[in-house]
């Protein structure tokens, strides 16, 4: 039997003011196939892109970028830069209500504020359940990205304000209609935490007092990615549906037909 020549990934794209970028290629599937480098891509938001960022980004013909950050990511971070000839879709995955309390004190709160919300476990306890919620709850939207990923929105870069949780889950959600494997997904998905990557903690006291050790070790459990999270969203997913393959057809409303589509769009040739 011939071996399939692997395939050999780019040279990583390093941007100047965008955080967490990356290529989604090169992932095996549980049939032996991979996913296909140029074609899907992650990020944290675009709002502070560099011209030089821009020019890279132009580079890589993307079609479409989906945006999943609500109004209130929008007002701290800002907007996407526009880049030529690209479709910009707006699908919020949380909304902005919900949390927005706890979202201030994180950004604004005194060390006993932060412990009453995040110690002992509260903040990883957070975060398991907005991921358990993103997956029950936000059948919609993933079902809206992966119809317009079958459709015409490839090569796609997907992203929040991280790009690690929202993003990271959308993400997922694709590699598995296309049979990527979960080790694998997970695999990709704790990059995220590579110190180049991580999402810069933005705080009203920037001060030795505000970024203290013990802040950021409370803060740690929302800017990081664990294991633990995504985890929690395919328990969701079993525990819901029984099966990926339920999930997709029932959850999200995904025919055989698309899933072919998506499998021609994501992955190699094979």
């Amino acid at each position: 039997m011939t071996q399939q020549v692997p395939q050999v990934p780019p040279t990583e794209t390093v941007l100047t003011g965008v955080r967490n970028f990356r290529d989604v290629g090169g992932l095996p599937t549980t049939d032996g196939r991979r996913t296909a480098f140029g074609r899907l891509y992650r990020s944290g938001h675009l709002a502070h892109a560099t011209a030089e960022d821009a020019a890279l980004l132009d580079g890589l013909g993307l079609h479409t970028i989906f945006d999943f950050r609500h109004s209130a990511d929008h007002k701290l971070d800002g907007f996407d830069i526009e880049l030529t000839g690209v479709r910009n879709v707006s699908i919020p995955l949380s909304d902005p209500a919900d949390g927005a309390e706890f979202w201030r004190l994180v950004g604004s709160g005194n060390i006993e504020q932060l412990r009453s919300v995040l110690s002992g476990g509260k903040g990883v306890d957070r975060m398991v359940r907005m991921y358990r919620a993103t997956i029950e709850d936000r059948t919609a939207e993933h079902s809206r990205v992966l119809h317009a990923l079958a459709e015409d929105s490839v090569p796609a870069l997907m992203h929040c304000a991280a790009g690690k949780d929202r993003a990271g889950l959308s993400i997922a959600v694709a590699l598995l209609a296309v049979g990527v494997r979960q080790e694998a997904i997970e695999e990709d998905y704790l990059k995220s935490n590579d110190l180049h990557r991580r999402y810069k903690v933005k705080r009203s006291d920037p001060s030795g007092a505000g970024m203290s050790p013990e802040v950021l070790e409370l803060l740690d459990p929302l800017f990081g990615a664990r294991p633990a999270y995504l985890a929690a969203a395919f328990a969701a997913i079993e525990e819901n549906w029984g099966t990926t393959d339920r999930y997709l057809s029932e959850g999200l409303k995904i025919s055989p037909e698309t899933r072919e589509l998506l499998r021609e769009r994501l992955l190699d040739e094979g």
